[in-house]
């Protein structure tokens, strides 16, 4: 039997996953598990999430070849243009199918965390459209660095909470988020932005974002008659554009996977997120994974200059493709991330997200065949950056004189 590296009917990854919470969720948890795959299954959802994918979303998001940037770097690169969806951003894929979950499972309240603001703004979103309060906790210091998602979050009608412990970030803010769950158990659902958590989270958010790899397929089919690339690449922090992207490839070896991870100031400098690169088994909010942590357990700071990077842990699916050696993993510091974003505009005309930058980061330690077909997503746009992008424009070398 051919090996999978989806998730087993356990909710592990290899050695990755599980369920590990506190017992007043436990029941909590059990029932969104029995209940999830025939829900997301059934053809009410799937007619009612395709629809809103297509009409309110913007869906299919376009699959284009990046011309200049080909050249560049010898081989066939398409950007896979998760940027121009609505919100602008892959988040709105999974909260979209989550929020109607949520509701079939006769929910009233919802809540989240959110680190770069696109997932708090997705869920503010649909929050909005479906008429449900809801409640976003964002780590302080993220308030301050994103406070144009965070007005958004606001005009959308959602309540945003600043979290000032830890280093005020995202996992400060996943901290939050499961200690209000944990008081309100039976009448909320904790929409997560990444393939974190207990399971079913991480198998319940690569689904939902697999629309991206089944659109994938399609266009490729079109464009170059083929169904399949030679290179897959995306960026991961928790995860979801990342599994979104591989999903309907992960067991097809004809496809090589490459993930890139935040390196902050560089990995050897303790100054980072790159959990794949410095972490090592542990347990962080309800899930086994790569955990970067102390020798005594204790959770070490994550550093990146991308708030929707800057966690800790990684998904277990990403965990476990990456000890199998089914991705190669790269860091990408600070600086290679944002000249690969001044590059991206420059040659391109398209300004992404911090996070798609440091998968764009990628393709300059890469040697690629001319007929490569290359695909890289770019899993949001860069408005919400463009200050920080400015302010640290020396780091872009010849793209940063203007």
């Amino acid at each position: 039997m051919k090996k999978s590296f989806l998730v087993d009917e356990n909710g592990f990854y290899g050695d990755f996953g599980g369920s590990y919470v506190p017992e007043i969720l436990y029941a909590t948890v059990e029932k969104l598990r029995e209940e999830y795959l025939d829900i997301l299954e059934s053809k009410e959802f799937q007619d009612e999430y395709m629809s809103l994918l297509r009409d309110y979303v913007g869906r299919p998001s376009p699959l284009y070849l990046a011309k200049r940037m080909s050249e560049r770097y010898g081989c066939r690169l398409y950007l896979k243009r998760e940027d121009l969806n609505h919100t602008g951003a892959h988040k709105i894929n999974n909260t979209i199918g989550q929020i109607l979950l949520a509701k079939k499972m006769g929910k009233k309240r919802i809540i989240a965390e959110t680190g770069a603001g696109q997932h708090g703004v997705a869920t503010a979103t649909v929050c909005a459209l479906m008429d449900m309060p809801c409640v976003v906790y964002q780590g302080a210091l993220d308030v301050e660095r994103q406070h144009t998602n965070v007005e958004r979050m606001k005009m959308l009608g959602a309540e945003v909470r600043p979290v000032k412990t830890g280093n005020w970030t995202l996992k400060d803010a996943t901290n939050e988020a499961i200690r209000d769950w944990c008081c309100h158990p039976q009448d909320t659902f904790y929409i997560i932005g990444s393939t974190v958590g207990p399971h079913p989270y991480p198998d319940l958010v690569a689904r939902l974002q697999s629309i991206i790899s089944k659109e994938i397929k399609e266009q490729l089919e079109e464009k170059t008659g083929r169904d399949y690339p030679d290179y897959l690449i995306a960026c991961v922090g928790g995860g979801s554009n990342a599994a979104g992207t591989i999903y309907h490839y992960i067991d097809d070896e004809r496809v090589k996977i490459v993930l890139a991870e935040a390196g902050g100031q560089g990995v050897e400098t303790g100054h980072t997120a790159a959990t794949i690169h410095a972490g090592r088994l542990g347990i962080l909010h309800g899930s086994r994974t790569l955990v970067m942590q102390t020798p005594d357990g204790q959770i070490i700071e994550a550093e990146s200059l991308s708030a929707g990077l800057d966690y800790p842990g990684i998904g277990p699916m990403h965990a476990n493709i990456a000890s199998q050696h089914r991705a190669t993993v790269y860091s990408i510091n600070d600086d290679e991330a944002v000249k690969a974003a001044y590059e991206l505009t420059r040659t391109e005309g398209i300004i992404p997200a911090l996070e798609s930058a440091h998968a764009l980061g990628v393709l300059p330690k890469m040697k690629f065949n001319a007929d490569d077909v290359v695909v890289l997503t770019v899993s949001g746009r860069g408005d919400k950056d463009v200050e920080t992008y400015l302010s640290h424009k020396e780091m872009a070398g010849e793209y940063g004189n203007f």
